[in-house]
């Protein structure tokens, strides 16, 4: 069982690779349009989104399916997530603007969706980093607060990716519509908790 369990996560580990595979031939044919440096930006920053939707998706899958293996492949496809996030940001530091910090100062100043994208790397690159089993011991009831910030991140992700483009809006809307159901879920789920919480809790008399 055990060595199944790890054959699975090592294709999970291997499919996940392929976008990147994918966009490195794009690059090598030159694929990536008249604009490829905003391609690249936007391939990155596609998959980064879209890792952070299947995250989010393990949980009602989950519960559909009540296949329990399921939350077995979150951690790594929250970590792939900030892996394409990473390399989103490299891009726009290193390709787009050649690490010449002046000049990213003031994009950062005059483009404020890049404030959004910042506010939801940081939490994923928080998230990344207190995904080791010892951290999450160590942190006990704290890490879970903290990785409910994933709703956050997902968030300022879809407003980065809205605000900084301009024309088609389809697919920036597509992950908007997959997120707002996927937290409507979980605030269904809290709600249903909730309520079976309080009916098992016995009332005084008054």
């Amino acid at each position: 069982m055990d060595i199944q369990i790890k054959n699975r996560k090592l294709v999970t580990l291997v499919v996940c690779l392929i976008p990147l595979l994918w966009l490195f031939l794009d690059i090598a044919f030159g694929n990536l349009g008249s604009n490829p440096i905003q391609a690249l930006h936007i391939r990155l920053g596609d998959w980064s989104l879209r890792f952070l939707c299947i995250t989010l998706a393990v949980t009602p899958i989950q519960m559909m399916t009540r296949w329990r293996g399921m939350s077995d492949y979150r951690q790594m496809l929250g970590l792939y997530a900030f892996f394409y996030a990473t390399l989103h940001l490299l891009a726009y530091l290193v390709v787009d603007n050649n690490l010449m910090w002046s000049i990213i100062g003031t994009d950062i100043i005059e483009s404020p969706y890049i404030w959004f994208g910042v506010v939801a790397y940081l939490i994923v690159f928080a998230l990344a980093i207190t995904s080791p089993k010892w951290v999450m011991k160590s942190m006990g009831k704290s890490w879970k607060k903290l990785h409910r910030l994933i709703y956050v991140s997902s968030i300022a992700a879809i407003i980065h990716y809205f605000w900084q483009l301009k024309g088609n809006l389809a697919e920036p809307l597509l992950y908007s519509i997959i997120i707002f159901f996927l937290l409507l879920f979980r605030v269904l789920l809290w709600k249903t908790r909730h309520e079976l919480k309080e009916m098992m809790i016995p009332k005084g008399y008054e």
